[in-house]
């Protein structure tokens, strides 16, 4: 598939994040060069304003293929998909690890070069994104300590990361 994107602000999006990660998923694709690449579902993730830049954050956790990478390089994008047309794809990226099979090679999804980052081609829209900043939920800063015993019961929090969306591709 050759889909033809169009580069728009990301002031110019118009599109409902928590129903694309929430319902729709989607792939965060990471790595330096195509024998590297690695996608990965989420659904946990937030865009906003910080240090005056456009932002998007996305959480990992340690065990995951996807968090190595990420520790070897800068950038990372956000790949959204209409969910219908693309749920056994999506549903692969999130049950199997890139450390056992080339998920592109099996879900049949291209890589789309963008920049020095990596996207999805079969994707609807594309943020493609610098990584600022990183750290650790760490479990002594949860107000909330029902969340640590229902969503890290072996203590595996997640790493977040945020990055500046440096561009955005919208699918014409």
């Amino acid at each position: 598939m050759n889909r033809h994107f169009n580069e728009i602000s990301p002031f110019e999006l118009n599109y409902n994040f928590f129903n694309g990660l929430s319902n729709d998923w989607a792939l965060l694709c990471t790595g330096n060069s195509e024998k590297q690449a690695n996608i990965m579902t989420i659904s946990w993730g937030g865009t906003g304003i910080l240090w005056n830049k456009p932002v998007a954050i996305c959480y990992v956790r340690p065990q995951r293929f996807t968090f190595e990478i990420l520790k070897e390089c800068n950038n990372f994008t956000i790949n959204f998909f209409d969910h219908n047309k693309y749920k056994n794809e999506l549903s692969i990226c999130g049950t199997k690890s890139g450390r056992d099979i080339n998920k592109f090679e099996k879900t049949g999804l291209n890589l789309k070069k963008i920049g020095n980052n990596i996207g999805v081609q079969e994707a609807k829209l594309i943020l493609s994104c610098k990584i600022l900043y990183s750290d650790f939920l760490k479990e002594e800063n949860f107000l909330e300590k029902k969340i640590v015993e229902e969503f890290y019961p072996t203590k595996d929090l997640h790493k977040f990361f945020i990055a500046e969306i440096t561009n955005v591709l919208q699918a014409s």
